[in-house]
């Protein structure tokens, strides 16, 4: 299955470079690609491609408004959006969390870590290396909030899902920890979704951490 991708990045360079990486995997195409925030949402919109890479910093609209309007809780049928930056976590990469991003690359990850990442959001997993997931989870433990009366129940695996999902695990991974079928992980981790009312991974990482299920460096 081919993986349709838009990349939106105001340098050309940025976007020669990944295009040529991605489109030299068999299961990769670009689609697409923008130079501005504006022309990346009308031609998301109009592609409906598998992944969104889109950097932070652009004219008309930075990757923030675009994360949101494509991929934020408002959005009815919203598209998978890795966030591509220079940095590693400030109040850009935070705010892009909140606005509905599934995952985070920086620039010079180099080639691999960017085929992967693609890939890893096409199939509906996070791109979050174990060691970006740490420190999101320091982060938000600085700023933790009074837990909630009443918590969603959660059963044994569902808990245990939880907390591998908060380290950085794919949905194979956390297959193969739990010796369940990928099938079965992936059913468990959209039960945690319907659960917790919430639409990424990355989300369900930092709700674990907010509400103690797991503690930074664990």
């Amino acid at each position: 299955m081919i993986s349709r991708v838009v990349i939106a990045d105001d340098q050309d360079d940025v976007r020669s470079g990944f295009r040529m990486i991605l489109n030299a995997q068999p299961d990769i195409r670009v689609v697409g690609e923008a130079a501005d925030g504006i022309a990346a949402v009308e031609l998301s919109r109009r592609e409906r491609p598998d992944v969104v890479l889109t950097d932070i910093r652009m004219p008309g609209r930075d990757g923030l408004e675009v994360t949101r309007l494509l991929a934020g809780p408002d959005v009815r049928d919203p598209l998978p959006v890795v966030v591509v930056t220079t940095f590693d976590l400030d109040e850009y990469v935070h705010a892009a969390l909140r606005a509905g991003a599934c995952g985070f690359l920086r620039k010079r990850s180099g080639p691999a870590l960017l085929v992967e990442g693609v890939r890893a959001a096409a199939e509906g997993n996070a791109l979050i290396s174990p060691a970006i997931t740490v420190r999101l989870l320091d982060h938000f433990a600085t700023r933790r909030p009074p837990a909630p009366v009443t918590e969603p129940r959660l059963t044994q695996r569902e808990a245990e899902v939880l907390l591998l999902i908060a380290r950085g695990r794919t949905n194979a991974e956390i297959a193969a920890e739990l010796f369940i079928t990928p099938g079965t992980a992936k059913t468990h981790v959209a039960n945690l979704h319907r659960k917790l009312g919430l639409r990424n991974r990355v989300e369900i990482a930092a709700w674990a951490s907010e509400n103690g299920h797991v503690t930074p460096g664990s």
